[in-house]
């Protein structure tokens, strides 16, 4: 059974299964069934799609995070509640908090996206999170959608260590050992628009390079400087 969109336009419907996921998932009932149908369709499927409510949720979660590490971390400086945030507020991280609370199974795709695997992109699913905590946050308030994220982050916001980026933390072991800076080469793009895969090369002069891919470019290049830290500096 389809519920009628109500309040905000001709959004997409909702099935039963995904109202029931999101009371289970998200702790509440959509008042606006539009915004929750909205949020979990990809453009793909449709015309009313997340992306409007991705650009209102990045925003959000930007705001409850940064307010969230100025309470948790009184004492520590810009630099490292930098880090903290950036690292929170990540794709990576957004379609990990997703992928647990089973968005992949609730995303609308048109049927190539889904071939080509956007259930399980990092892009899609990031973006989806996002969205959620947009709608969330225009149908509940930002209490809401703030009680939404410290719940779904968890410990994430209390971690005793700032975490370090991984290109970080090779570039000051490459200094470290008195080597050249580490070198970023693109050495290839495949998958379609919406769910691309870059190929990125990482050399640090003698070792033999890397080569890793992602998401993104940086997200590429992120992978490749783990991948170089796992197999060369323990």
């Amino acid at each position: 059974m389809r519920a009628a969109c109500a309040g905000t336009g001709s959004g997409r419907p909702l099935t039963d299964d995904m109202r029931n996921w999101a009371q289970n998932s998200l702790g509440f009932a959509f008042t606006d069934n539009c915004l929750l149908g909205r949020a979990l369709t990809h453009k793909s499927a449709g015309p009313d799609n997340y992306e409007r409510l991705e650009f209102l949720g990045d925003r959000v979660l930007g705001l409850v995070v940064a307010e969230w590490l100025i309470a948790a971390f009184p004492a520590e400086p810009e630099g490292k509640l930098t880090r903290r945030f950036h690292q929170m507020v990540s794709r990576e991280s957004c379609a990990e908090v997703a992928r647990r609370i089973g968005v992949p199974s609730m995303v609308q795709l048109g049927a190539q996206a889904r071939a080509d695997g956007g259930a399980d992109s990092d892009n899609i699913l990031g973006d989806v999170m996002e969205a959620l905590i947009g709608a969330t946050y225009l149908d509940q308030g930002l209490e809401a959608a703030h009680a939404l994220i410290r719940r779904l982050w968890g410990d994430a916001g209390t971690a005793s260590e700032a975490p370090k980026h991984p290109k970080m933390r090779l570039q000051e072991w490459a200094a470290a050992k008195n080597l050249k800076a580490p070198v970023y080469l693109m050495v290839g793009r495949s998958g379609p628009h919406h769910n691309p895969r870059f190929q990125v090369e990482l050399t640090i002069a003698p070792y033999p390079p890397v080569v890793a891919e992602g998401s993104s470019k940086q997200d590429a290049e992120t992978q490749a400087a783990h991948a170089f830290l796992e197999a060369h500096a323990g």
